[in-house]
This record gives C-alpha cells, structure tokens and sequence, in this order.
C-alpha cells in the first residue's frame, strides 16, 4: 500500500473537519453542495483516503437512481417553452398547427446530431420499407440518411415556391424520393447538416402566418396538400432520426402527443389509397364486394390507443371514401393497436405479421389493412 502524502491526516486521526466534511458527501455526490463546501469536500478528498471511498460509493450509488435520459425527456417541453414565451408576446406570424410538429421534430434531430461524434456520421443505418407484402432496405450511414431527408424534404420546398435543393444538371429535379435519394448520395458534396437545418428554417418560415387547409388542431384538418406535406416530413423527420439514434445507441423518445395524433391521422386518411394498390396489385386476401350507390360499403374500426390515438373507420371498399370518425354500420371488424407501433408500422419499422393487434372480425380485411399500413411507407 502506498503510503499517504507528507503531511496527510490518517482517518483515525480526526483532524479539525473531518466529521463535518465526511457528513456531507451524499450531498456532494447529489451536487446538492453549496459552492464553496464543494471545493472544502473535494480537497478533503484528496488527503483522506476513508473518504474518499465513501464518496466513490455514494456517486456509484447516484449513478443507480439517476433515470436514463434521452435528448428530450419531455417531447412537449419546447411546445410549453414556446407557448410561454408567445403567451407574453404573440407572434407577428403565428406557425400553424399542422407545421408545429416539423419544427419540432427537426428541432430534436438537429439535438441529436449535435450530440454525436464525428466517428458516428460512418455508422451504418438502414434505409427501410415495405412493399409487395415484403420488407425492403438499403445500407447507408448517419451521414447519408440526413441526405436522404435532406434530398426528399426538397419537395416540400418547392410545393411552399421555394428553390429546390437539389442541383440537377440540364433540367427540373425529379419528383420520384427514390432517385432524388440516389442523386444526393451519388453526387459528392458537403455536408448535408447545414444545408439540412437551413432548408428546414426557410419550411417552418414559408408556413408561418399561412392558413392552408385550415387547422382542426388536433390532426382532424387535411383536406389540404400543403398541411399534410408538412405532416409527412415531420413524421418522416421522426422515423428516420429514430434510425439514427438506434444506430448510435441513444435513447430518442416518441413526439408530443398531439403532434403524434397528428401522424396517426395521416397515415389512417391514407389507408384507403393504400387498400386499393394492393387490390390492383392483386396482393389483397379480402375480396372487393360492389357497395349499394351512396354508401361507402364496409369498413374497419381502427382504434389506436395512447396519447396520440383516436377512433377511425377505414373504408375497405371504396378508395375514394372518406375516413370517418364514425359509422353507420356495424364495422366488419375491429383493430386496437398502440400509437407508437402504429406509426412504426405505416413507416415500415415492424411487419404486419410482427404487430401485436388486439382486434376481432374478418381476419382477411384485418390482414390487408396491416398489409396496407405497412406500405405507406413505400420510399
């Protein structure tokens, strides 16, 4: 053992403090400290060697109540922030409701990149989707998959009149996110981080002040291309800064409520569109029956649960109907599924057989409404 410092206290010699400075090592090791009894703690520690384990007890001790915490324990903590602050002084142009969760999710993301290493825009993360009744994927990095958001959020741009930002040669970009995606990986060029976050101010600034579609403010609007636009990149924002963060291993919790509700929404208003491809397709496992005229035939109860949930029915019959928050006739059958998972599903992250679906009913139009879900996220 080595001998302690010339001049060092043995702890059996209980120098002038000791007892006091040993007392307050819990409240040390919680940062409970006042400033100045820290730097007293902290020099003890260095001629006391008793102390000095007790105090490597209490920060290990520390460690085990300290909850793990993500970027964002609280995905509705900048929302209250916000509203604070606007409360006091109101906006000259006020954001609409169905461009909040994009600013909010690039917000988190940009938190998240951020945080990372620089060694971490190389980890491999995984492009996926599903489509054909199977799942798809390709391997690309952090670094390429805010390309992808970047090249894809483009189209957003140009539906608000502003540029796109993919540079193409001799003519128009393409509309199609699967070249447009291709393009910006083949093309070396700088770092998509700042291009990105640019890209996303100038959305959030071309939707200040605009009423477009109107604004049910709880995800019931979307008669507009424009509020579901911004829908579907925020919900995108989300999934794909999901895959960052589970490639780099960092918890990244799911959005506020309300901007949830607002994804759900989305993806159940698009179901219907989403049946009829597969029935085209040939790939459905319920057949399509001829509704009398003026009904909009059968349907499915969708009841998703959470914080971001509600009750939809989903047409199975008819493409064009709408989704409605209530039916006239009995639905044909019945699905209760999480608002997380549900979202998961409709961006391909779980399969429809990997659901775990409490529901009742024609298990056929169960099977092909899944199935429809999951295809929504078609790339």
């Amino acid at each position: 053992m080595s001998p302690l410092p010339r001049g060092a206290a043995r702890p059996d010699e209980a120098p002038d403090g000791h007892q006091e400075l040993a007392a307050l090592l819990g409240a040390w090791a919680l940062g409970a400290c006042a400033p100045g009894e820290s730097a007293r703690v902290e020099a003890h520690l260095g001629t006391c060697r008793s102390c000095a384990a007790e105090a490597g007890r209490f920060s290990d001790a520390v460690t085990l109540l300290e909850p793990p915490r993500g970027l964002d324990m609280d995905p509705g903590l900048r929302g209250r922030v916000l509203a604070g602050c606007l409360a006091r002084r109101p906006a000259a142009l006020p954001l609409p409701g169905w461009a909040a969760p994009l600013d909010a999710e690039a917000a988190r993301l940009d938190a998240l990149l951020d945080d990372m290493d620089e060694h971490e825009w190389d980890t491999p993360v995984e492009l996926r989707w599903y489509e054909g009744g199977r799942r798809h994927g390709t391997v690309t990095t952090a670094a390429g998959m805010l390309d992808h958001l970047f090249a894809v959020d483009g189209l957003l741009a140009r539906l608000t009149g502003l540029p796109d930002p993919l540079p193409w040669p001799g003519g128009t970009p393409p509309l199609d996110p699967a070249e447009r995606t291709a393009a910006r990986w083949a093309a070396p060029g700088p770092d998509a981080r700042g291009p990105w976050r640019e890209q996303i101010r100038a959305l959030v600034r071309a939707a200040a002040g605009r009423e477009d579609g109107g604004d049910g403010g709880d995800g019931g609007d979307g008669d507009g291309a424009l509020p579901d636009a911004y829908v579907g990149r925020a919900f995108a924002c989300w999934t794909h800064a999901r895959d960052i963060a589970e490639a780099v291993d960092y918890p990244y919790g799911a959005p506020d409520g309300p901007h949830l509700r607002r994804f759900v929404d989305l993806a159940a208003r698009r179901l219907p569109g989403s049946i009829a491809r597969r029935r085209r397709a040939g790939d459905a496992a319920s057949p399509a029956r001829l509704a009398p005229a003026g009904t909009p035939g059968r349907a499915l109860h969708l009841e998703v649960e959470g914080a971001g949930g509600g009750n939809w029915f989903i047409p199975v019959d008819m493409p064009d109907a709408a989704v409605a928050a209530a039916w006239d006739d009995k639905p044909v059958a019945r699905v209760a599924l999480d608002d997380v998972v549900f979202c998961q599903l409709a961006a391909g992250r779980v399969a429809p057989d990997e659901v775990a679906a409490g529901g009742y009913g024609d298990a056929d139009v169960i099977r092909d409404v899944l199935c429809a879900a999951a295809e929504l996220s078609r790339l």
